[in-house]
């Protein structure tokens, strides 16, 4: 009984860690929060809306959840309730609306990351840091270029290689991508990213905008 009340996890330390004691509960529950199977260290779980990860608190009973995405996170809440956190997980995978998100689980802090996203981060903080990087020096005209456009510039820009990946939610592993490159000067090729068959096009230069424009539409058909 001591040994239990100077650990404020025994169910974590009873199922033999975290990643257990949340595959547990969630079975138990029949929820499903997109634990992998494999995992036995790292707690990260992939969402339409980021990566989720949770962690432990030391010296208190409490699960503390982040969402993130690469170079950028958030701390979203805690709850010392490990049914009450698997309920919100899964509900976040399911795309539970944010504010109905916040209004059933009390634990949830989400303003600092709807800010942000109201914001246009981490989009803008994204072009920005590209742009003045020195390492990404030789595709600085391509990025001026796509950045200038008043669309192409709400989409999240990495580097790939020499390649620029425009993806239209930062959130969203799945939303439409496309990844251009100019090989030469005023020489442009463009690939749809997770489209089945897909090769690279050459653009001509004046077409560029219009293509890559098309091509991250989330109207148009597949």
């Amino acid at each position: 009984m001591e040994a239990h009340e100077r650990d404020p996890y025994p169910d974590v330390t009873a199922a033999g860690g975290l990643v257990a004691a949340l595959r547990q509960e969630a079975e138990a529950r029949a929820r499903d929060i997109g634990l992998s199977p494999h995992a036995t260290e790292a707690v990260g779980m992939e969402t339409r809306r980021g990566y989720l990860s949770v962690d432990t608190a030391g010296g208190e009973r409490r699960f503390r959840l982040r969402t993130s995405i690469p170079d950028f996170g958030w701390d979203i809440g805690g709850t010392s309730d490990l049914g009450t956190l698997v309920d919100a997980i899964a509900a976040w995978r399911e795309g539970v609306p944010l504010d109905a998100l916040k209004a059933r689980f009390d634990f949830l802090d989400l303003d600092a990351f709807t800010g942000a996203l109201a914001a246009g981060e981490p989009t803008a903080s994204q072009w920005a840091g590209l742009l003045s990087s020195a390492y990404y020096r030789p595709q600085r005209n391509l990025l001026h270029r796509l950045h200038a456009d008043e669309v192409l510039r709400n989409a999240f820009p990495t580097m790939t290689h020499r390649a620029v990946r425009l993806q239209v939610d930062p959130m969203d592993h799945t939303s439409r991508q496309v990844l251009v490159e100019e090989p030469d000067e005023g020489h442009y090729s463009v690939v749809r990213v997770g489209v089945p068959g897909a090769e690279w096009t050459e653009v001509p230069g004046d077409r560029l905008i219009t293509y890559l424009r098309t091509a991250l539409d989330d109207d148009r058909p597949e």
